[in-house]
């Protein structure tokens, strides 16, 4: 029984501790420093209505848009609440007939070349919302053609969209693919 007070004692310190108190300072700290990023970073239309997060990739499936990353949450359609890989490695036949596929139908578009990763493979987290520039090269014919403008215009607004390394050296220089195809409607 003297055993069992303090450990019962110490749960319920850790438990006001970790539940409660930490995350509510990580919050606050949060909010306080990168309020849009701890909101969601959420783009809303004209009416203020909520349309995605910049954080979360969508699908896009028509030919006037801009392809994102395969979701590794393909089962339930780009879902945070599924978010993981697809933990299946370079050897697995599954994966293999799947990365497979992906490059076919990519080919089936005109896509001709080297296709990059990143249209083919899920990321780590499988909801990642950015393509490289590159991959987003691949795609600006097949936009351009479908909505009826100029390539050039099309590759005008890719670059327009295309983030730089983060602090200017960290990460890659990268697409986010929700923003550029809202910016393609907006046109």
């Amino acid at each position: 029984m003297k055993d069992i007070k303090p450990a019962i004692l110490l749960f319920i310190i850790f438990s006001v501790i970790c539940g409660g108190i930490y995350p509510a300072v990580v919050t606050g700290v949060a909010y306080a420093l990168f309020p849009k990023q701890a909101a969601g970073s959420f783009i809303t239309d004209k009416a203020g209505k909520e349309i995605g997060s910049t954080l979360i990739g969508q699908p896009f499936s028509g030919a006037k848009y801009f392809w994102p990353r395969p979701s590794a949450t393909a089962d339930f359609g780009y879902n945070s609440m599924a978010s993981g890989g697809s933990n299946s490695g370079p050897t697995n036949p599954a994966y293999l007939q799947a990365v497979g596929d992906r490059v076919k139908a990519l080919r089936d578009t005109g896509v001709t070349g080297l296709v990059p990763a990143d249209l083919v493979q899920a990321s780590a987290n499988g909801l990642d919302p950015h393509i490289t520039p590159e991959s987003a090269g691949l795609q600006v014919d097949r936009v351009a053609k479908a909505r009826g403008i100029s390539g050039d215009l099309v590759m005008k607004v890719v670059e327009q969209a295309t983030e730089g390394r983060q602090l200017g050296f960290l990460g890659e220089p990268r697409v986010n693919v929700l923003v550029l195809n809202l910016e393609l409607d907006r046109l």
